[in-house]
């Protein structure tokens, strides 16, 4: 059988287009998982806003345990307060932003949690980088932030602000808690000075004397009698050698 060749154009183009079709397929299959975060009221200047933030599971291992968040400039983590999150995950603050994590979730379940912050910055645009840990320890880092329109790989969750409302200002931050004053130790009172003795009484008074008077008497008297005794033996001894 001859093929015309007014036909061989047609068998072209719908080869064409069912090549056009299987791209389109491949194009529309589903998207990579990413994180997202969007606000009750986006808006610079915004005060006490709930931001909620998504993330995707990816892994066909292990569920997600916990999500690290840097903070953009202008929000300090301890203006972040944990509204809503997974049963048992808690919100623990960083120097640079917060983690909340807890058990990890079922695989393939997506992590919804949200926060409060004080007051959103004066910015057009806020990028949360944000760091995944699966319970198998696998890590995922959406911490790209887009440039001059470009796409990336990994974008951190970016959130765009709207302008501030009229009269908005910034509020003033948290002081620092207040130091408690450290009791200082109890300063030693003085000792006081030992009881002076009594003064002795007349009556006492002679009675010493009469004591100290009678032991000088004993003294002199013994004192005479060595004197006496040793006069007598002296004179014996001169009398006999006389008569010799």
């Amino acid at each position: 059988m001859q093929i015309s060749h007014d036909h061989l154009p047609l068998r072209r183009l719908g080869l064409a287009a069912a090549g056009s079709v299987v791209l389109l397929g491949i194009a529309a299959g589903p998207a990579a998982a990413h994180a997202e975060v969007s606000a009750s009221d986006p808006r610079a200047l915004a005060e006490n806003v709930t931001l909620s933030f998504t993330s995707e599971a990816e892994s066909d291992a292990a569920g997600i345990a916990e999500l690290r968040v840097v903070l953009p400039q202008g929000i300090a983590p301890d203006a972040v307060t944990l509204k809503e999150a997974p049963e048992g995950w808690k919100l623990t603050a960083t120097p640079d932003g917060y983690s909340v994590g807890g058990a990890a979730l079922a695989t393939g379940t997506d992590a919804e949690y949200s926060i409060t912050v004080r007051q959103l910055p004066d910015a057009n645009s806020l990028a949360f980088k944000t760091l995944e840990t699966y319970g198998d320890g696998k890590v995922s880092r959406w911490i790209e932030v887009p440039a001059d329109g470009r796409k990336v790989d990994n974008p951190a969750p970016l959130l765009k602000l709207q302008p501030a409302a009229p009269g908005a200002k910034p509020i003033a931050p948290s002081p620092p808690p207040t130091p408690t004053p450290t009791p200082s130790a109890p300063t030693a009172e003085p000792s006081s000075p030992a009881p002076a003795a009594p003064a002795a009484s007349p009556d006492a008074r002679k009675a010493n004397a009469a004591d100290s008077g009678s032991g000088n008497g004993v003294v002199v008297a013994v004192v005479a009698a060595v004197v006496v005794l040793g006069g007598a033996g002296a004179f014996r001894w001169t009398r006999r050698s006389r008569q010799s």
